[in-house]
């Protein structure tokens, strides 16, 4: 199809929506002078039709998809499911999914949380944050190709000299330097740094909010009780900004079940990297194997569906307070 094809497509998508807006205004309009409900329901049902078809509908295909072969063509019931938790391949997927959802969270939330604490009411506490931060404004991808860069390795050879900073601080250490992203499973380690370099800045905003929220009265009270340090964030901080820790951990985590890019970036999901995402991908596009693909999709959806249902029950439970 030619620009001017496109463009042509471009209008009439264009006139089609306003067209279908319109529509819903006049009747929603008609629909006022008898009942405000249906004046709800005519909003509503747009809304519903787009649910449907954009999200429902391809939710159902791929579950009823990861029930067949790679082709797409032959009902094998869960033989997708048994392979991903039966095959060596798939389990080094499982096991390196486990990882950055054990360490991502934490570490992250933790090196948050400390430099909260430390910057608060700091001398040029701004500008500590907006340090921290500054991972959080770039793309998954460009934090990617930047710790790549780090992590680069050229061989250990006279007149070669090192462009990766790591190396480059190893031999200025008198060390030798190390393919950082090839040797299993500590290169996973290494890809997880670099989400923690880009979420500890997500953690520490949120959690510095609410440190700056506890009352005052409560603090004062502390100390004049004799609380040290220790004790003020053992028994006050952190008792108060629980409900915020959760939502950080949780968000973080759910993130972190979903990540792509960073391994796609930096290794593509060799050398034993591989996620469920990625292994996604690679299986749906890469090996055209649709089966496998849509049965992964489906476990990084239920794997999501826990974290998701504590963070919904723990806000409540800190609204009802």
């Amino acid at each position: 199809m030619d620009m001017t094809g496109k463009f042509l497509t471009m209008v009439l998508a264009v006139l089609i929506f306003v067209a279908v807006v319109g529509v819903i205004l006049f009747i929603a309009s008609r629909a006022e002078r008898r009942s405000g409900k249906g004046v709800a329901l005519m909003f509503l049902l747009p809304t519903a039709v787009m649910l449907g078809i954009g999200l429902l509908y391809p939710a159902g295909r791929t579950i009823l998809q990861s029930f067949y072969d790679a082709a797409g063509t032959s009902f094998i019931g869960l033989g997708n499911y048994e392979t991903i938790f039966t095959s060596s391949d798939q389990l080094v997927v499982l096991r390196n999914t486990a990882l950055w959802v054990l360490v991502t969270p934490f570490v992250a939330t933790a090196i948050g949380l400390l430099y909260a604490i430390l910057v608060d009411g700091a001398r040029g506490e701004a500008a500590a944050k907006a340090l921290i931060f500054l991972p959080m404004s770039i793309s998954f991808v460009a934090a990617s190709i930047i710790w790549k860069f780090i992590y680069a390795y050229r061989p250990d050879q006279p007149g070669v000299e090192q462009i990766g900073l790591l190396n480059q601080l190893l031999v200025w250490l008198g060390g030798t330097p190390q393919q950082w992203l090839v040797s299993a499973p500590l290169n996973t380690l290494f890809l997880i740094v670099v989400m923690i370099w880009i979420q500890a800045g997500f953690a520490m905003t949120i959690l510095s909010a609410s440190i700056k929220a506890i009352p005052e009265d409560v603090i004062e009270a502390a100390r004049l009780d004799g609380v040290n340090a220790f004790g003020m964030f053992r028994f006050v901080t952190l008792p108060s900004i629980r409900p915020s820790v959760v939502v950080v951990l949780t968000t973080i985590a759910i993130g972190t079940l979903k990540v792509f890019d960073v391994v796609r970036t930096m290794t593509g999901g060799q050398f034993d990297t591989s996620v469920v995402a990625n292994e996604f991908y690679s299986q749906s596009f890469r090996s055209d194997n649709q089966g496998l693909g849509a049965a992964l999709a489906v476990l990084l959806f239920i794997l999501v569906i826990p974290i998701v249902v504590y963070n919904v029950r723990q806000m409540r439970a800190s609204e009802a307070r």
